[in-house]
């Protein structure tokens, strides 16, 4: 003999079917029941759809957060330093910071598993701020530092940010409210622990007062004291951010407050001399930017002068952003020589190097 449902639609059911085979706390989980309930006796009243929307909205958004699920981390200071010399030339100092962190993680992670104090320690990330000029490498270093350790790799924009609504979320009773830009990057990476890059931090607001705002809720979330309990209007349940790995970059600290200075260690990213700009160009940005075209091994190379043009004028900025977007223009114009079978190889030389660049 069938059951018959205590609740008056089917939708609800299925509501409750889904909370029922998730992940989700189980204290999340009575306040959600608590809400079926209510819409529940809603409906027997004829008030049905009122409220319908946003739980059903709000039971598919907490059912997305990968509670419990981590990326099993990777700590091998030998293959990290390997990889991050075949990513990244020069920036040894930089390096060598994150060479460090990686030697404390396996140091921590073997003292836990025998003595459970070193377990707070090893919840305790530092907070690092890659601060340089504009093409530096901050983003990319953030991204091997992720692929180092083996965990999923986000990148939050902070430029201009309108209000601190877009990092907490909006009350999930507002229409079209939905969780800020730290839970979606769980959402979005599958596992509680990702390397989250809050990119360009000096960026975040011109006006004075919403950039102070935005500095203490960026405490909260940064702050190993403050982040085991951080608060998401929507979800509107403590999470547990401590086991998130947050980067920081910016061009500069001037906008951060005291406090927030205070959590972060600052590395700072230098420029490139033109010598080193030419290693990158020719052995990291040519075989790669080769690759990405479709040319084969040997039908586009690049003879040894032409490297001073590349670099000076045309490379004037700090980083190699303006060199790497040069050097992809050229690229293609060959690319099209190629397929076009005008030429089957294409040699720069600093005769034709002109030719190659674009006109517009």
């Amino acid at each position: 003999m069938e059951t018959k449902s205590k609740y008056e639609f089917k939708e609800l059911e299925n509501l409750q079917n889904v909370i029922d085979g998730s992940k989700t706390p189980e204290d999340l989980k009575t306040s959600v029941y608590a809400m079926l309930d209510r819409l529940n006796r809603m409906a027997k009243m004829g008030n049905y759809s009122q409220d319908y929307e946003y739980i059903s909205s709000y039971i598919n958004w907490i059912v997305s957060v990968p509670w419990g699920i981590d990326s099993i981390e990777s700590l091998d200071i030998k293959k990290t330093d390997e990889m991050l010399n075949r990513e990244h030339y020069g920036l040894k100092s930089v390096k060598e910071r994150i060479l460090e962190y990686i030697a404390t993680r396996i140091l921590l992670t073997r003292r836990a598993e025998t003595d459970s104090k070193y377990e707070k320690a090893l919840k305790k990330s530092p907070i690092l701020c890659l601060v340089g000029l504009q093409g530096v490498g901050k983003t990319t270093m953030a991204k091997s530092v992720a692929k180092a350790l083996n965990r999923e790799f986000i990148r939050v924009s902070m430029g201009a940010l309108g209000s601190t609504l877009e990092l907490r979320g909006r009350n999930k009773a507002i229409p079209g409210a939905e969780p800020g830009q730290i839970i979606k990057s769980l959402i979005r990476t599958k596992v509680m622990n990702p390397v989250i890059l809050l990119d360009e931090l000096d960026k975040v607001s011109g006006e004075t007062g919403l950039r102070s705002d935005m500095m203490a809720v960026l405490l909260e979330i940064l702050d190993p004291e403050q982040n085991t309990t951080f608060r998401d209007h929507y979800i509107d349940y403590p999470m547990d951010l401590s086991s998130c790995l947050f980067i920081v970059s910016a061009n500069n600290t001037g906008t951060f407050s005291a406090a927030l200075m205070d959590r972060l260690e600052v590395i700072r990213m230098p420029s490139y001399s033109d010598e080193e700009k030419k290693v990158i160009a020719r052995d990291y940005l040519l075989p790669k930017l080769i690759i990405d075209s479709g040319l084969e091994e040997g039908s586009f190379t690049v003879e040894a002068p032409v490297w001073d043009d590349f670099i000076r004028p045309l490379g004037f900025d700090s980083g190699i952003r303006s060199l790497k977007k040069n050097l992809d223009s050229v690229i293609r114009k060959a690319v099209k020589e190629i397929v076009t079978g005008e030429k089957e190889k294409v040699v720069i030389t600093t005769q034709n190097f002109k030719d190659y660049l674009p006109s517009y």
